[in-house]
């Protein structure tokens, strides 16, 4: 409240992600800020059945009757650089006795954390996203033909042509984050015109999944002052390189105090991958799920653009150490800070997910394989495209669902993973998601997805 006064906020985010991968939220002035920030704002259960497209899904209990509250954290209040004027939170729907509701997808991820520390772990997470930098023009074949995101350049990776282009974008994008917290690690330009990378550092696992809340919303915000059109979506321009945003993590011992910083538990020096066991068994388990598990972290249509072979999206249930085709690459660690320093990254992973499903799925899966001690077999460190099918097999390198149905098959197969999202949120997510993959079926125009996803996401 003093900030707000301070700082002449005069509107109030309070920010959630929905089943259909996008932000939504209502706003609260500052006269009743403080009572709200309590009583929460009241909201219908049905937005949680809503896709992507804004069509309604029929799910029981998420039809016009019913009541949540969006109730925001106070811990992650920021002033919007972006948005003179306005503050944000991130939020969770609670019923209105306060107790979680069973579709609040910041709640799964806070349910997975507890379990994480049951097993005596805290998950350091970032996420790692690109994005496509450009302008929304029509198209000259007349207003029935869906707009196009055009690139800003059509520089080269990593090229210094890239860095000049989008200069005056970047600095301020760059002042944006770090004005809310988010730590900048590194940027890039990269592969596809128009595309970059900019990476906030590591933080605890619920921080990690609000900080790409804040990612998303501040990337496009900047954007749009500038006059421009950014887009997280996988796949904005058909014949151009996708938007990953791959998932590092580690795992760290909760100490005795109960605060994060512990030993990370990932870390085995006499490995030959610099690997422990715990971190083996962690593999083991996301692989084991993998294919149910991208319905939750490559969550749309669109992302199945991305995720195929030979794209550096890791096509295949395999790991690798800096194997950048691998679904689980090992992260060689950095020279002066070798234990601390191991992580995972898992690659099939992109902005159309919910950050707080994908991570906390993401979470149970890692989980499953420490418990039931999964072994991965060992690292693959060729690109497995270039194997045979029966090499693959042999490895245990398998094909990934090749689009959202039928990743959708797998999540909804997959006991363990359907358990953990429970049945309101299980059968909710399923619902939107399928009207997505029957709604894109029937357009054979790539064009018409990729707008549908850029100006979206």
């Amino acid at each position: 409240m003093e900030r707000t006064s301070r700082e002449q906020i005069r509107l109030v985010r309070f920010l959630y992600a929905d089943h259909g991968g996008i932000i939504r939220g209502k706003a609260a002035g500052p006269a009743r800020l403080q009572e709200r920030m309590s009583s929460g704002i009241g909201h219908t259960v049905a937005m949680m059945a809503m896709s992507m497209l804004d069509q309604l899904q029929p799910v029981a209990g998420m039809g016009p009757v019913g009541e949540v509250r969006i109730v925001p954290d106070p811990e992650t209040f920021v002033a919007l650089p972006y948005a003179p004027g306005a503050g944000a939170m991130l939020a969770d729907l609670l019923l209105p006795d306060g107790t979680p509701w069973g579709a609040c997808s910041r709640s799964f991820l806070k349910q997975a954390i507890i379990e994480l520390a049951g097993e005596g772990y805290v998950m350091q997470a970032a996420f790692e996203p690109e994005f496509t930098i450009g302008r929304r023009e029509s198209s000259p074949a007349g207003p029935s033909i869906p707009d196009r995101l055009i690139p800003i350049d059509d520089s080269l990776c990593y090229s210094s042509t890239g860095f000049h282009l989008a200069h005056d974008f970047t600095m301020e994008l760059v002042e944006a984050m770090e004005a809310q917290g988010l730590s900048v690690e590194h940027y890039y330009p990269e592969l596809g015109h128009g595309q970059h990378e900019l990476a906030i550092r590591y933080a605890d696992a619920l921080r990690a999944a609000d900080n790409h809340v804040l990612y998303r919303e501040t990337v496009r915000g900047v954007a749009f002052r500038h006059g421009l059109w950014a887009s997280l979506a996988p796949k904005p321009i058909p014949d151009q390189a996708g938007n990953g945003t791959h998932l590092h993590a580690s795992l760290l011992e909760v100490p005795a105090d109960g605060e994060s910083g512990g030993r990370n538990v990932f870390a085995d020096p006499s490995d030959r991958n610099g690997l422990s066991q715990v971190g083996y068994h962690f593999i083991g388990g996301v692989l084991a799920h993998l294919p149910a598990l991208i319905a939750l972290t490559c969550a749309s249509v669109n992302s199945y653009r991305r995720l195929a072979p030979q794209m550096w999206a890791s096509a295949f249930t395999c790991y690798g150490v800096d194997n950048r085709e691998a679904a689980v690459r090992i992260c060689s660690p950095l020279r002066g800070d070798p234990d601390s320093t191991v992580n995972l990254e898992l690659k099939p992973s992109d902005s159309s997910a919910n950050p707080y499903l994908a991570l906390g799925a993401f979470v149970y899966a890692g989980l499953d394989g420490i418990r039931s001690k999964i072994d991965p077999g060992e690292a693959l460190n060729v690109d497995p495209a270039t194997l045979s099918e029966t090499e693959r097999a042999e490895r245990g390198a398998h094909r990934l669902p090749a689009s959202l149905a039928a990743a959708l098959d797998a999540l909804e197969a997959d006991q363990l993973l359907m358990a953990a999202l429970g049945p309101l949120r299980s059968t909710a997510y399923l619902a939107v998601k399928r009207s997505e993959a029957a709604h894109f079926a029937h357009s054979t125009d790539p064009y018409y997805e990729c707008f549908q996803h850029f100006t979206k996401i």
